[in-house]
């Protein structure tokens, strides 16, 4: 990938993992980073700020609230050319009205659209691909799948511990349904190549990020325990409203046992839906070609040990 210019990029919620990873990448580009955060104490505590001092510019760091006044939000943004948005699609109205007109915007937004049960996270991604999609402004909106491989995310790494205190593997309709995750570093590479590409067919624009190929969700679990050194489990097919009655007693469980991990009812029903995604816009526009689940998990789970 090209190293993009050394003017500042904004990076709206940079303390989130995806933020954390998409600053990283562009100091170690040579482009300086405004970081805008709502919680410093995270963002000091992911080191970026220890590890690239804000002596020599490459970290700049301004606290905002999205939810909070337009005007310190249009302060915090005045200066801005190019911002990448990692926060909640939701924002993306009030980063339309804060942010200079002429501003380039790659904001992500997730595959959770596209779910036959939508909830809050889902209509907030409608409404924000919405807004950016009406506006008329220079902007990009990726909808990334099932994202792994980032420094403390909670989707593969929670399976996994959640894999260690199973005597076998409980999954609906016998795990058939089709995922197709997308490593943290194919993310970060998307949402620059999405900052500086020209050749989109027309801006705003919106497409889908996900992984090399659509696997089984069974196959997904049994590579999940293999990159983890776990030995495998017998996979076995219950009712979903079994399982979410067993989450919910997993949920009590873990309350008081914060390290045996949990999941949600919501999060079974989801498992019984394919996720699988063209990515043919990805490769063609962002010259992404992205890892398969072996390799992805092969480095998410060497990186972890």
């Amino acid at each position: 990938m090209s190293i993009i210019s050394h003017n500042p990029v904004h990076v709206i919620g940079a303390s989130g993992r995806c933020g954390q990873a998409v600053c990283r990448a562009l100091i170690q580009r040579g482009t300086p980073v405004v970081a805008l955060v709502r919680n410093y104490a995270k963002l000091q505590a992911s080191g970026l700020l220890t590890r690239y001092s804000t002596t020599d510019s490459s970290i700049t760091l301004r606290v905002i609230d999205m939810t909070g006044p337009k005007d310190t939000l249009r302060t915090a943004l005045a200066d801005a050319t190019r911002i990448i948005c990692t926060a909640h699609a939701r924002h993306i109205p009030a980063l339309l009205a804060a942010s200079p007109h002429q501003a380039r915007l790659v904001c992500l937004g997730s595959t959770r659209k596209f779910t036959h049960w939508p909830d809050n996270h889902a209509r907030g991604v409608l409404a924000g691909e919405h807004a950016l999609l009406e506006s008329g402004r220079a902007g990009v909106i990726l909808h990334p799948s099932m994202i792994y491989g980032a420094t403390g995310e909670n989707n593969v790494q929670r399976l996994a511990s959640l894999l260690r205190y199973l005597p076998v593997v409980p999954l609906p309709n016998g795990g058939k349904s089709l995922v197709q995750p997308i490593y943290q570093d194919d993310v970060t590479a998307c949402i620059l190549a999405a900052l500086e590409c020209k050749t989109f067919p027309q801006l705003p624009y919106t497409l889908v990020i996900a992984g090399k190929h659509a696997v089984p969700y069974w196959f997904f679990v049994k590579k999940i325990a293999h990159a983890a050194g776990l030995k495998p489990k017998p996979m076995i097919t219950l009712p979903l409203s079994v399982l979410q009655k067993a989450a919910r007693l997993m949920a009590f469980i873990s309350k008081i046992f914060p390290q045996i991990p949990s999941i949600s009812p919501a999060e079974l029903r989801r498992l019984t839906e394919d996720k699988a995604f063209d990515i043919t816009d990805m490769q063609r526009y962002l010259g992404v070609f992205p890892l398969g689940i072996r390799e992805g998990l092969l480095m998410t789970f060497s990186n972890t040990s």
